[in-house]
C-alpha cells in the first residue's frame, strides 16, 4: 500500500513547482475551496423558495462537518498519528503550510465530503458539483505535499459516514 501511495503522491507532487500558474491553482484549491463550498450551501438561499429543505441541508452539512473534522478526525488521529509527506521524504514541493503530524485523515476532506455527501441528501444533482469540489481539493492537497493520497481516502470516507450518520438520526428524530 505504501508504494500506491508514494507512487500517486510523487506524480500529483510533480505538478507544483512548475509555474506560478499552477502553484497558484493548486495553493487555491488546497486551501480556499472549502470556504467556496461553504459559501455555496448557503446560496441555497437564494436559488431554493423551499427555505425549510434549506435550512436542514445547511444544518445537515455543517453538522455533518463538524462531526467528521472536530470528533472523528481527532479520534484518528490518537489511534494513528501519521506523519505528513513533506516531513518524511526528500524533495517534496510543500506550497503551503501544515503541522508535521496529524496527516491521517484529511481534516479538509472529512469536512469537504461531509458537505457534499449532506447536499447530495436534499439537491442530489448539485452535489455532483460538490463532489467535484471535494475531490479536486484532496488532490490538491496532495499536490501541494501536505497529505498522502491515502489520508484524503480516508478523510473521505470519514466525511461521507458521518454525513450518512446525521441523515440516519435526523430521520429517527422525524419518525417519532
Amino acid at each position: 500500500m505504501y508504494q500506491i501511495d508514494l507512487s500517486i503522491f510523487r506524480w500529483l507532487n510533480s505538478w507544483a513547482g512548475i509555474n506560478d500558474f499552477y502553484d497558484w491553482g493548486i495553493i487555491f484549491k488546497a486551501e480556499y475551496l472549502l470556504y467556496v463550498m461553504i459559501v455555496a450551501v448557503f446560496a441555497f438561499f437564494v436559488f431554493d423558495k423551499n427555505q425549510t429543505r434549506v435550512k436542514w441541508v445547511i444544518v445537515h452539512a455543517f453538522s455533518a462537518g463538524i462531526l467528521a473534522r472536530f470528533i472523528f478526525k481527532p479520534i484518528i488521529v490518537l489511534i494513528w498519528d501519521r506523519a505528513r509527506p513533506f516531513a518524511v521524504l526528500q524533495g517534496v514541493h510543500q506550497l503551503i503550510s501544515e503541522s508535521t503530524g496529524g496527516a491521517m485523515p484529511s481534516g479538509h476532506a472529512a469536512f469537504s465530503f461531509a458537505v457534499a455527501f449532506a447536499v447530495y441528501y436534499y439537491y442530489p444533482k448539485t452535489s455532483i458539483l460538490f463532489f467535484l469540489a471535494a475531490v479536486s481539493m484532496g488532490l490538491a492537497r496532495v499536490a501541494a505535499g501536505v497529505h498522502w493520497p491515502s489520508d484524503i481516502f480516508v478523510g473521505a470516507v470519514v466525511g461521507i459516514f458521518s454525513a450518512w450518520l446525521l441523515e440516519v438520526l435526523f430521520k429517527k428524530l422525524q419518525y417519532k
